[in-house]
């Protein structure tokens, strides 16, 4: 019997034992860069020639590996063989496929500082980050291999004088996955086993940016028993290879998880019905967000500052999750924006592939280094910068941690996506109006109240519109079966990844009766 689900503690980094094992793999890890990963369709290795390189963020000139690239036509034949696999392997029993993701989690327990070592390299996450994301991905395949054992079978219903009635859950079929680069290891891990699990077969399209992650997931799962043809990796573009799945007739659902335009057209493409399909495409949504911390005249000051802090800047604020906006009682503002900012100068920022273990790495790449900067530039504009500019390494995407006082509810800055190291300061006067403001974008994924009033908080467990609401406590971190992530209104379908309710996305219900 196994034991029961709990998710994995993380280490303390300033203690020498967790250090020395992450220098350790941090140094396995240099030593195996620039290898070459193939596609894997039909079960089998694909090298079709053409390649692209994925390089480290804190240093560019840095190859992490080589990667082969897939075409429209490649895409069109994994979605094919991944419809031919489905025939098998949506019959093995549901146990036997959970125990695959629960010997990968074994295997990935063991192997915890090396996956944190490639994440460092490959997107410039700090040592913590990295290590709680490979965390996540260790509790998703545990939790979920865990939630297939508990839906397999026949489910209960009301007993109907001669006749025995049952419902079943079943696969769909064809799942196209396309994960992000942010958690490159645990969302990406998370989309995919999920939809494994409950018998699907599946076309992984991962992030171009972190894509030997991903390529180290695939080789995780082989190593753990997954059936090579039933997991086509299929690295490319999104425009050609990630269409050509999502478009196709035989492909049964898409899970995604990026950028709200992203996401919209690949809802839009899902709703037309291409020649030869015969069933309604289902879509899994994750789209990001424009967070807040909303803190009133009771909330502990210090608290509230080391929570805004923590959730604006880890991993470079490169979250959908991140705090992003931080609303202030006019009471406590000043107070609040110094505690704010004296705690931010105090962040280190550098290449986080060294013995440093500093706070923040470079941001993911050139595009989105100039996005930060015009989104800062535009801040200015709107708000006074009281920090920002700080000194950065010479080499690769960094930029300083920036803070823009007195913006306005309806900014720029305030209302759209920036996923970078940029936060807005708004004041508000009472706590309607902090709501108000906090409800006034078109997201709603996270968002955290710090106060000491209960009936405050009681009326935001109501009014405070987001899928993942926190009291006294950062915005970010949510861990699987604890907190169920996903999000309202343009933050995606509400998915609700980690969560008791997730795996049935991937599958459909089938009511059977007899006539004793």
């Amino acid at each position: 019997m196994l034991p029961p689900f709990a998710p994995l503690s993380y280490v303390d980094f300033n203690n020498d034992e967790p250090r020395t094992k992450m220098l350790a793999a941090l140094d396995k890890v240099k030593g195996e860069l620039g290898k070459t990963y193939p596609l894997w369709i039909d079960g089998q290795p694909v090298s079709p020639g053409e390649t692209f390189q994925s390089t480290s963020p804190a240093a560019p000139a840095r190859v992490v590996g080589t990667v082969a690239m897939a075409n429209a036509d490649i895409a069109d034949q994994a979605v094919r063989a991944a419809a031919d696999a489905f025939q098998d392997w949506s019959r093995v029993d549901p146990d036997a496929r959970a125990r695959i993701l629960i010997k990968a989690a074994a295997i990935m327990k063991r192997q915890v500082y090396e996956f944190s070592a490639w994440m460092c390299y490959e997107t410039s996450k700090s040592w913590l980050e990295a290590y709680a994301d490979t965390c996540e991905a260790i509790d998703f395949l545990d939790f979920y291999g865990r939630e297939m054992m508990r839906l397999k079978g026949a489910h209960e219903v009301t007993p109907f004088p001669g006749e025995e009635n049952e419902v079943r859950y079943m696969p769909l079929g064809v799942g196209v996955v396309i994960p992000p680069w942010n958690f490159p290891l645990a969302i990406c891990c998370g989309m995919a086993t999920a939809a494994l699990v409950t018998g699907n077969t599946v076309c992984l399209k991962p992030a171009s940016t972190s894509p030997v992650i991903a390529a180290k997931l695939v080789e995780c799962l082989h190593e753990a028993g997954l059936p090579k043809n039933v997991l086509n990796f299929v690295p490319g573009p999104g425009g050609t290879v990630g269409d050509a799945m999502v478009c196709h007739p035989q492909t049964r659902f898409v899970s995604f998880t990026g950028s709200r335009e992203v996401g919209i057209g690949i809802f839009e493409k899902t709703a037309k019905v291409q020649p030869g399909q015969v069933w309604l495409k289902r879509t899994v949504l994750e789209m990001g967000g424009k967070d807040c911390i909303v803190v009133d005249e009771t909330a502990n000051i210090e608290e509230a500052a080391q929570g805004a802090v923590a959730a604006a800047f880890g991993f470079q604020g490169q979250k959908c999750s991140a705090c992003s906006r931080l609303i202030a009682h006019k009471d406590v503002y000043s107070e609040l924006l110094d505690q704010v900012v004296a705690r931010t100068r105090e962040l280190t920022i550098g290449d986080t592939v060294t013995s440093d273990n500093y706070f923040m790495g470079a941001v993911i790449d050139q595009n989105a280094h100039n996005k930060i900067n015009e989104y800062i530039q535009i801040g200015q504009g709107e708000g006074k910068m009281v920090l920002g500019g700080g000194k950065t390494p010479t080499q690769g995407y960094f930029v300083a941690p920036t803070i823009i006082e007195g913006v306005k509810p309806n900014a720029r800055i305030a209302q759209e996506e920036i996923f970078g190291p940029v936060l807005a300061v708004i004041p508000c006067n009472d706590f309607d109006e902090g709501l108000e403001i906090a409800n006034g974008t078109e997201y709603g994924l996270t968002g955290a109240l710090f106060s000491n009033d209960r009936l405050r908080l009681e009326r935001a467990r109501h009014e405070f519109h987001v899928g993942n609401l926190y009291f006294n406590r950062k915005c970010t971190g949510a861990l699987v079966d604890v907190q169920p992530f996903g999000g309202f209104n343009m933050s995606g379908t509400d998915s609700k990844a980690g969560g008791r309710d997730y795996l049935p996305l991937f599958m459909q219900a089938k009511s059977i009766t007899e006539k004793l």
